[in-house]
Protein backbone atom coordinates (compact mmCIF):
# COMPACT_ATOMS: atom_id res chain seq x y z
CA UNK A 1 0.00 0.00 0.00
CA UNK A 2 1.19 3.48 -0.75
CA UNK A 3 1.71 5.54 1.96
CA UNK A 4 2.15 9.49 1.28
CA UNK A 5 3.71 12.21 4.24
CA UNK A 6 2.85 15.43 3.36
CA UNK A 7 4.16 18.80 5.26
CA UNK A 8 1.41 21.12 5.43
CA UNK A 9 2.19 24.24 3.14
CA UNK A 10 1.17 26.96 1.07
CA UNK A 11 -0.39 24.78 -1.54
CA UNK A 12 -2.06 22.65 1.15
CA UNK A 13 -4.11 25.93 2.58
CA UNK A 14 -4.55 26.71 -1.13
CA UNK A 15 -6.04 23.66 -1.74
CA UNK A 16 -8.40 23.49 1.33
CA UNK A 17 -8.97 26.72 2.62
CA UNK A 18 -9.37 28.80 -0.79
CA UNK A 19 -11.52 26.51 -3.06
CA UNK A 20 -15.09 28.03 -1.17
CA UNK A 21 -15.95 31.04 0.91
CA UNK A 22 -16.15 29.20 4.48
CA UNK A 23 -15.69 30.35 7.36
CA UNK A 24 -12.08 30.80 7.11
CA UNK A 25 -12.61 32.68 3.81
CA UNK A 26 -14.97 34.72 5.82
CA UNK A 27 -12.71 35.59 8.53
CA UNK A 28 -10.07 36.84 6.42
CA UNK A 29 -11.90 38.82 4.12
CA UNK A 30 -11.49 42.20 5.43
CA UNK A 31 -7.80 41.73 5.24
CA UNK A 32 -8.44 41.19 1.89
CA UNK A 33 -10.36 44.21 0.86
CA UNK A 34 -6.76 46.14 2.38
CA UNK A 35 -4.63 43.88 -0.02
CA UNK A 36 -6.77 44.68 -2.54
CA UNK A 37 -6.56 48.59 -2.17
CA UNK A 38 -2.70 48.21 -1.66
CA UNK A 39 -2.12 46.67 -4.57
CA UNK A 40 -4.36 48.63 -6.70
CA UNK A 41 -2.59 51.92 -5.74
CA UNK A 42 0.60 50.03 -6.57
CA UNK A 43 -0.74 49.18 -10.25
CA UNK A 44 -2.29 52.78 -10.55
CA UNK A 45 1.77 54.38 -9.59
CA UNK A 46 3.32 52.36 -12.37
CA UNK A 47 0.38 52.80 -14.99
CA UNK A 48 0.50 56.89 -14.25
CA UNK A 49 4.59 57.03 -13.77
CA UNK A 50 4.68 57.76 -10.61
CA UNK A 51 6.97 54.35 -10.23
CA UNK A 52 8.76 53.95 -13.04
CA UNK A 53 8.85 50.56 -15.10
CA UNK A 54 12.28 49.95 -17.07
CA UNK A 55 12.04 48.75 -20.90
CA UNK A 56 14.57 46.91 -22.23
CA UNK A 57 16.03 46.99 -26.14
CA UNK A 58 14.48 43.62 -26.90
CA UNK A 59 10.51 41.72 -26.56
CA UNK A 60 9.61 41.16 -23.57
CA UNK A 61 7.18 37.66 -22.51
CA UNK A 62 6.07 37.81 -19.12
CA UNK A 63 4.84 34.50 -18.13
CA UNK A 64 2.99 34.14 -14.78
CA UNK A 65 -0.23 33.86 -13.05
CA UNK A 66 -2.89 35.42 -10.79
CA UNK A 67 -2.94 32.21 -8.36
CA UNK A 68 -0.85 31.41 -5.25
CA UNK A 69 1.10 28.35 -5.85
CA UNK A 70 2.83 26.60 -8.53
CA UNK A 71 0.69 26.17 -11.79
CA UNK A 72 3.37 24.32 -14.16
CA UNK A 73 5.00 27.62 -15.59
CA UNK A 74 8.50 26.09 -15.57
CA UNK A 75 7.92 23.84 -18.21
CA UNK A 76 6.11 26.46 -20.38
CA UNK A 77 8.86 28.67 -20.43
CA UNK A 78 10.86 25.67 -21.16
CA UNK A 79 8.78 24.72 -24.35
CA UNK A 80 8.47 28.50 -25.43
CA UNK A 81 12.30 29.03 -25.61
CA UNK A 82 12.36 25.86 -27.40
CA UNK A 83 9.48 27.21 -29.49
CA UNK A 84 11.27 30.41 -29.99
CA UNK A 85 14.46 29.18 -31.07
CA UNK A 86 13.17 27.17 -34.05
CA UNK A 87 11.47 30.21 -34.94
CA UNK A 88 14.95 31.94 -35.23
CA UNK A 89 14.49 34.30 -32.45
CA UNK A 90 17.96 34.54 -29.79
CA UNK A 91 15.88 33.88 -26.57
CA UNK A 92 16.84 34.98 -23.23
CA UNK A 93 15.13 34.16 -20.03
CA UNK A 94 15.42 36.29 -16.59
CA UNK A 95 13.88 35.03 -13.18
CA UNK A 96 13.69 35.97 -9.43
CA UNK A 97 15.19 32.93 -8.51
CA UNK A 98 12.80 31.71 -5.93
CA UNK A 99 14.13 30.35 -2.84
CA UNK A 100 17.81 31.06 -3.75
CA UNK A 101 20.33 32.14 -0.44
CA UNK A 102 21.86 35.08 -2.82
CA UNK A 103 20.38 38.30 -4.03
CA UNK A 104 22.65 39.69 -6.37
CA UNK A 105 22.11 39.53 -10.10
CA UNK A 106 23.82 36.48 -11.65
CA UNK A 107 23.83 34.21 -14.65
CA UNK A 108 23.08 30.88 -14.28
CA UNK A 109 25.69 28.07 -15.35
CA UNK A 110 25.71 24.20 -16.04
CA UNK A 111 27.63 23.54 -12.91
CA UNK A 112 25.18 26.33 -10.72
CA UNK A 113 24.45 25.41 -7.36
CA UNK A 114 20.58 24.98 -7.24
CA UNK A 115 20.91 27.17 -3.37
CA UNK A 116 22.53 29.60 -4.63
CA UNK A 117 20.46 31.08 -8.21
CA UNK A 118 17.26 28.55 -7.52
CA UNK A 119 16.02 25.19 -8.69
CA UNK A 120 14.10 26.50 -11.78
CA UNK A 121 16.48 28.94 -13.49
CA UNK A 122 18.81 26.09 -13.33
CA UNK A 123 16.69 23.38 -14.47
CA UNK A 124 15.61 26.25 -17.51
CA UNK A 125 18.98 26.85 -18.29
CA UNK A 126 19.67 22.72 -18.74
CA UNK A 127 16.77 21.95 -20.67
CA UNK A 128 16.46 24.92 -23.09
CA UNK A 129 19.56 25.63 -23.23
CA UNK A 130 19.65 29.85 -23.27
CA UNK A 131 20.95 32.01 -21.23
CA UNK A 132 19.40 32.64 -17.82
CA UNK A 133 19.57 35.41 -15.24
CA UNK A 134 18.51 35.69 -11.67
CA UNK A 135 17.61 39.22 -9.67
CA UNK A 136 15.18 40.57 -6.92
CA UNK A 137 14.66 42.84 -9.81
CA UNK A 138 13.86 41.40 -12.96
CA UNK A 139 14.66 44.68 -14.99
CA UNK A 140 18.67 44.17 -13.79
CA UNK A 141 18.52 40.37 -14.56
CA UNK A 142 17.15 41.92 -18.09
CA UNK A 143 19.75 44.28 -18.48
CA UNK A 144 22.28 41.99 -17.23
CA UNK A 145 21.30 39.27 -19.75
CA UNK A 146 21.58 41.83 -22.53
CA UNK A 147 24.83 43.31 -21.98
CA UNK A 148 26.41 40.17 -21.49
CA UNK A 149 24.66 38.69 -24.52
CA UNK A 150 23.75 41.95 -26.76
CA UNK A 151 21.94 39.73 -30.03
CA UNK A 152 19.15 38.42 -27.77
CA UNK A 153 16.23 39.94 -29.22
CA UNK A 154 13.08 38.37 -26.90
CA UNK A 155 13.55 37.74 -23.28
CA UNK A 156 10.97 35.11 -21.56
CA UNK A 157 10.29 36.63 -17.74
CA UNK A 158 9.56 33.70 -15.39
CA UNK A 159 6.97 34.46 -13.12
CA UNK A 160 6.45 38.36 -12.80
CA UNK A 161 2.68 38.73 -13.68
CA UNK A 162 2.70 41.76 -10.82
CA UNK A 163 5.73 43.01 -10.94
CA UNK A 164 5.74 46.11 -13.16
CA UNK A 165 9.01 46.85 -12.90
CA UNK A 166 10.17 45.53 -16.10
CA UNK A 167 8.16 46.63 -19.33
CA UNK A 168 6.28 44.14 -21.29
CA UNK A 169 4.97 43.48 -24.48
CA UNK A 170 2.91 40.20 -23.77
CA UNK A 171 1.80 39.04 -20.80
CA UNK A 172 0.71 35.17 -20.56
CA UNK A 173 -1.36 33.69 -17.50
CA UNK A 174 -1.10 30.18 -16.63
CA UNK A 175 -3.93 28.54 -14.81
CA UNK A 176 -4.27 24.84 -13.49
CA UNK A 177 -7.88 23.27 -12.34
CA UNK A 178 -7.88 24.97 -9.23
CA UNK A 179 -8.86 27.98 -11.46
CA UNK A 180 -9.56 31.11 -9.48
CA UNK A 181 -10.41 29.11 -6.35
CA UNK A 182 -12.79 31.00 -4.63
CA UNK A 183 -12.44 34.09 -6.34
CA UNK A 184 -11.27 36.34 -3.43
CA UNK A 185 -8.13 38.25 -2.87
CA UNK A 186 -5.27 37.16 -0.34
CA UNK A 187 -5.36 36.14 2.27
CA UNK A 188 -9.37 35.29 1.72
CA UNK A 189 -8.85 33.83 -1.48
CA UNK A 190 -5.63 32.72 -3.72
CA UNK A 191 -5.84 35.50 -5.79
CA UNK A 192 -2.64 38.06 -5.88
CA UNK A 193 -4.88 40.38 -7.91
CA UNK A 194 -8.25 40.81 -9.00
CA UNK A 195 -9.67 38.12 -12.17
CA UNK A 196 -10.60 38.59 -14.72
CA UNK A 197 -7.37 41.05 -15.92
CA UNK A 198 -6.61 41.93 -19.60
CA UNK A 199 -3.88 39.63 -20.44
CA UNK A 200 -2.64 38.47 -24.24
CA UNK A 201 -2.52 35.14 -23.92
CA UNK A 202 -4.44 32.70 -21.36
CA UNK A 203 -2.67 28.86 -20.72
CA UNK A 204 -4.53 25.79 -18.99
CA UNK A 205 -2.19 23.27 -17.95
CA UNK A 206 -4.86 21.34 -15.97
CA UNK A 207 -7.75 18.86 -17.25
CA UNK A 208 -10.63 21.10 -16.32
CA UNK A 209 -10.26 24.41 -17.56
CA UNK A 210 -12.81 26.41 -15.75
CA UNK A 211 -12.90 29.63 -18.44
CA UNK A 212 -11.85 30.27 -21.86
CA UNK A 213 -8.16 29.86 -22.90
CA UNK A 214 -5.42 27.52 -24.74
CA UNK A 215 -4.57 24.11 -23.33
CA UNK A 216 -1.65 22.24 -22.41
CA UNK A 217 -1.37 18.93 -21.05
CA UNK A 218 1.08 17.02 -18.97
CA UNK A 219 2.46 13.30 -19.10
CA UNK A 220 5.34 11.72 -18.16
CA UNK A 221 7.92 10.42 -20.17
CA UNK A 222 8.20 6.58 -20.76
CA UNK A 223 11.74 7.12 -19.04
CA UNK A 224 13.62 8.06 -15.67
CA UNK A 225 16.97 9.93 -15.99
CA UNK A 226 20.43 8.77 -14.01
CA UNK A 227 22.47 11.53 -12.88
CA UNK A 228 24.65 10.73 -16.05
CA UNK A 229 22.10 11.89 -18.31
CA UNK A 230 21.49 8.15 -19.54
CA UNK A 231 18.07 6.34 -19.36
CA UNK A 232 15.81 3.88 -17.60
CA UNK A 233 12.34 2.61 -18.84
CA UNK A 234 9.80 3.07 -16.76
CA UNK A 235 8.43 -0.16 -17.62
CA UNK A 236 11.92 -1.43 -16.27
CA UNK A 237 10.70 -0.57 -12.97
CA UNK A 238 8.05 -2.77 -13.21
CA UNK A 239 9.60 -6.08 -13.09
CA UNK A 240 9.12 -8.40 -10.18
CA UNK A 241 12.72 -8.30 -8.96
CA UNK A 242 12.94 -4.52 -9.37
CA UNK A 243 13.33 -2.82 -6.22
CA UNK A 244 10.29 -1.24 -4.63
CA UNK A 245 9.98 2.27 -5.56
CA UNK A 246 9.80 5.20 -2.92
CA UNK A 247 8.70 8.90 -4.76
CA UNK A 248 9.33 12.20 -3.15
CA UNK A 249 8.38 15.48 -5.02
CA UNK A 250 9.30 19.00 -3.64
CA UNK A 251 6.51 21.08 -5.82
CA UNK A 252 3.44 23.22 -4.85
CA UNK A 253 1.41 20.06 -5.61
CA UNK A 254 3.80 16.64 -4.90
CA UNK A 255 0.06 14.49 -5.00
CA UNK A 256 -0.21 15.33 -8.66
CA UNK A 257 3.32 14.03 -9.39
CA UNK A 258 2.38 10.50 -7.32
CA UNK A 259 -0.89 9.69 -9.00
CA UNK A 260 1.26 10.42 -12.33
CA UNK A 261 3.60 7.99 -11.42
CA UNK A 262 0.49 5.73 -10.53
CA UNK A 263 -1.11 6.59 -14.06
CA UNK A 264 1.68 4.32 -15.65
CA UNK A 265 1.72 1.80 -13.48
CA UNK A 266 4.37 2.24 -11.07
CA UNK A 267 3.48 0.34 -7.48
CA UNK A 268 4.98 3.65 -5.41
CA UNK A 269 5.26 1.77 -2.19
CA UNK A 270 6.04 5.05 -0.56
CA UNK A 271 5.62 8.95 -1.29
CA UNK A 272 7.22 11.65 0.36
CA UNK A 273 5.53 15.38 -0.39
CA UNK A 274 7.89 18.14 1.02
CA UNK A 275 7.71 22.08 0.77
CA UNK A 276 7.79 23.17 -2.73
CA UNK A 277 11.42 24.22 -3.12
CA UNK A 278 12.71 22.36 -0.31
CA UNK A 279 16.20 22.07 -0.43
CA UNK A 280 17.01 18.40 0.62
CA UNK A 281 19.46 19.40 3.17
CA UNK A 282 17.89 17.16 5.92
CA UNK A 283 17.08 14.19 3.18
CA UNK A 284 18.48 11.15 4.73
CA UNK A 285 20.32 9.15 1.97
CA UNK A 286 20.25 5.88 4.19
CA UNK A 287 16.53 5.63 4.49
CA UNK A 288 16.69 5.01 0.34
CA UNK A 289 18.36 2.10 0.96
CA UNK A 290 16.44 -1.17 -0.56
CA UNK A 291 14.18 1.17 -2.71
CA UNK A 292 14.54 3.17 -6.01
CA UNK A 293 14.04 6.77 -5.54
CA UNK A 294 11.83 8.61 -8.23
CA UNK A 295 11.77 12.47 -8.25
CA UNK A 296 10.95 15.41 -10.50
CA UNK A 297 13.68 17.19 -12.64
CA UNK A 298 13.37 19.73 -10.42
CA UNK A 299 14.18 18.19 -7.83
CA UNK A 300 16.72 16.22 -8.88
CA UNK A 301 18.83 19.08 -9.60
CA UNK A 302 19.02 19.14 -5.59
CA UNK A 303 18.36 15.64 -4.58
CA UNK A 304 21.57 13.90 -6.79
CA UNK A 305 23.32 15.78 -4.44
CA UNK A 306 22.77 13.65 -1.77
CA UNK A 307 21.96 10.61 -3.12
CA UNK A 308 23.11 10.20 -6.88
CA UNK A 309 21.43 7.27 -7.43
CA UNK A 310 17.85 8.62 -7.93
CA UNK A 311 15.88 8.90 -10.95
CA UNK A 312 14.36 11.61 -12.57
CA UNK A 313 11.13 11.06 -14.39
CA UNK A 314 10.57 14.21 -16.96
CA UNK A 315 7.76 15.92 -17.56
CA UNK A 316 6.05 16.51 -21.30
CA UNK A 317 4.42 19.29 -21.74
CA UNK A 318 2.08 18.99 -24.74
CA UNK A 319 0.86 22.67 -25.60
CA UNK A 320 -1.95 22.91 -28.67
CA UNK A 321 -0.51 24.55 -31.83
CA UNK A 322 -3.11 27.46 -31.57
CA UNK A 323 -1.18 28.66 -29.05
CA UNK A 324 1.91 29.01 -30.44
CA UNK A 325 0.34 30.34 -34.01
CA UNK A 326 -1.33 32.56 -31.56
CA UNK A 327 1.80 33.99 -29.61
CA UNK A 328 3.87 34.18 -33.37
CA UNK A 329 1.23 36.69 -34.41
CA UNK A 330 1.13 38.75 -31.49
CA UNK A 331 5.14 38.74 -31.40
CA UNK A 332 5.14 40.26 -34.89
CA UNK A 333 2.89 42.49 -34.06
CA UNK A 334 4.46 44.01 -30.97
CA UNK A 335 7.62 43.64 -33.45
CA UNK A 336 6.49 46.22 -35.73
CA UNK A 337 4.53 48.42 -33.46
CA UNK A 338 8.26 48.64 -31.35
CA UNK A 339 9.71 49.10 -35.13
CA UNK A 340 7.41 51.84 -36.61
CA UNK A 341 7.81 53.60 -32.93
CA UNK A 342 11.49 54.20 -33.72
CA UNK A 343 10.87 55.70 -37.10
CA UNK A 344 12.70 53.42 -38.80
CA UNK A 345 16.05 53.12 -36.52
CA UNK A 346 16.73 49.79 -36.04
CA UNK A 347 19.56 48.14 -33.32
CA UNK A 348 21.73 45.26 -33.26
CA UNK A 349 18.66 43.38 -31.78
CA UNK A 350 15.76 44.44 -33.69
CA UNK A 351 17.70 44.03 -36.97
CA UNK A 352 17.87 40.32 -36.40
CA UNK A 353 14.27 39.88 -35.41
CA UNK A 354 12.53 37.10 -37.16
CA UNK A 355 10.54 38.44 -40.09
CA UNK A 356 12.40 41.91 -40.01
CA UNK A 357 15.11 42.33 -43.09
CA UNK A 358 16.76 45.45 -41.59
CA UNK A 359 16.60 48.89 -43.31
CA UNK A 360 17.19 49.09 -46.87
Amino acid sequence: MTTAHHRPGLSHLAHRGWTRRGLWAWSMWPLSIVFGLLSGLRRWLYQNDWLKSEQVDALVVIVGNVLVGGVGKTPIVIALAQHLRQQGWIVGVVSRGYGRTGDDCREVQADSAPAALGDEPVLIHRRAGVPVFVSPRRADAARALLATYPSTNIILCDDGLQHYGLRRDVEICVFDDRGIGNGWLLPAGPLREPWPRAVDLVLHTGTQPAFEGFRASRTLADHALRVDGSHVALAALKHPDALPLRAVAAVARPEQFFAMLRSVGLHVAKAVGLPDHDSFHSWDPLADRGFTVLCTEKDAIKLWRRNPEALAVPLQLNVEPGFFHALDELLQQRLQAKLSSRHGHTTSRTAGLPGHQGPA
